[in-house]
């Protein structure tokens, strides 16, 4: 592992921000620590950095312990939130600014600055001031000037936050394509999902100060380790009585986390589900939402309400309609584990579903 936190502790008075903290990040990968405001996801991100000093515990970077290095020698990159940028300074002025400091050579520094410019598709504004750019901008420039002394790590915080939805989305595939490319192993802290599913070879999710799984953004997804990850990743209905559904019986658990996709609805008259309607429950519609490409149906089903997605090529459906309801599967949990569970009376079944 090229970046390890062994057994990290860190509290803030009474508050525990980071509780036997154990995780590893391969050289090279892009790894996003994904979870809720105060999860302590930033606490870790500032102690890799050492900007926080952690109560006991190793923070090891390359196989070097570096508890007690100063964060100028840690060969960190660090691009913050804000962007950071110096507002009296040009964008060349920006870049060059660390590497005076290390007093590298004028050459030199004109012709690193000429391959980030390159790199990160500035070329052209090297002249212009912080606010005389977009929020894209702005934050290209503080990637680049982070990856300028050439550091052999990369450590961002929340780095979309600023910038507005579709600026976002296109920047998201810029810098995973362009930390791939220059193959810096990087850190990036997000409280959004999609976001870290989007960018992220691994995803650490944090709670409470604890790390509650690592692993690869599909494996996240299909396959969570405790009930916290289940209801936080994607779109969640979560029930008590969910051995009330067909197909389901009730076993030694708290209850069960449904996501939309694991539900399916349609009327009695559709063809392509009558070899499963006896396996059906009777629902009717609460709320119908449009989400651009599909609509997000809830559905009231006994005492539960359960969401699905449906396809806008299908026939319209109406609040207050009644509809025959399915639940493919479902997340079932006890106090510490989440388990998947199949519906018995659909296994072998082929059902057309969206």
């Amino acid at each position: 592992m090229y970046v390890e936190l062994k057994q990290i502790e860190k509290s803030y008075g009474s508050y525990k921000a980071s509780e036997n903290i154990n995780v590893g990040i391969e050289k090279g990968k892009l790894a996003a620590l994904l979870g809720p405001s105060g999860s302590g996801k930033t606490t870790i991100l500032r102690m890799i950095a050492g900007l926080e000093t952690p109560e006991s515990g190793d923070i090891m970077i390359n196989g070097v312990r570096v508890n007690d290095i100063p964060p100028a020698q840690r060969g960190i990159g660090f691009v913050f939130q804000n962007y950071a940028l110096f507002r009296y300074m040009t964008v060349y002025e920006n870049l060059a600014f660390g590497l005076e400091i290390q007093k590298m050579p004028k050459k030199q520094i004109r012709e690193r600055i000429g391959e980030l410019m390159e790199l990160t598709s500035l070329k052209g504004l090297e002249k212009r001031y912080p606010n005389q750019l977009s929020g894209g901008q702005r934050q290209r420039v503080a990637f680049a000037r982070a990856l300028a002394p050439s550091p052999s790590l990369l450590l961002l915080d929340e780095p979309f936050a600023a910038i507005d939805a579709k600026v976002r989305s296109e920047l998201r595939i810029w810098l995973r394509d362009m930390i791939h490319k220059v193959g810096i192993t990087s850190i990036f802290v997000t409280h959004d999902q999609d976001e870290a599913v989007e960018v992220a070879d691994e995803i650490i999710i944090t709670n409470k100060g604890r790390i509650e799984q690592t692993a690869s953004p599909l494996e996240i997804y299909k396959k969570p380790e405790t009930p916290f990850v289940a209801e936080f990743i994607g779109q969640s209905s979560k029930i008590q009585e969910y051995h009330q559904l067909k197909g389901f019986e009730k076993g030694n658990y708290k209850g069960a986390i449904i996501r939309p996709e694991f539900v399916e609805c349609f009327k009695g008259d559709n063809l392509k589900f009558q070899d499963v309607m006896d396996y059906s429950e009777e629902g009717i519609i609460e709320d119908i939402s449009f989400r651009g490409n599909y609509l997000e149906v809830k559905l009231r089903v006994g005492n539960m309400v359960l969401t699905t997605h449906r396809s806008l090529e299908r026939r319209p459906v109406e609040i207050g309609e009644t509809m025959h309801v399915i639940v493919y599967r479902m997340y079932v949990y006890d106090e510490k584990r989440a388990y998947l569970l199949e519906n018995k009376q659909l296994m072998g079944k082929e059902i057309v579903t969206f």
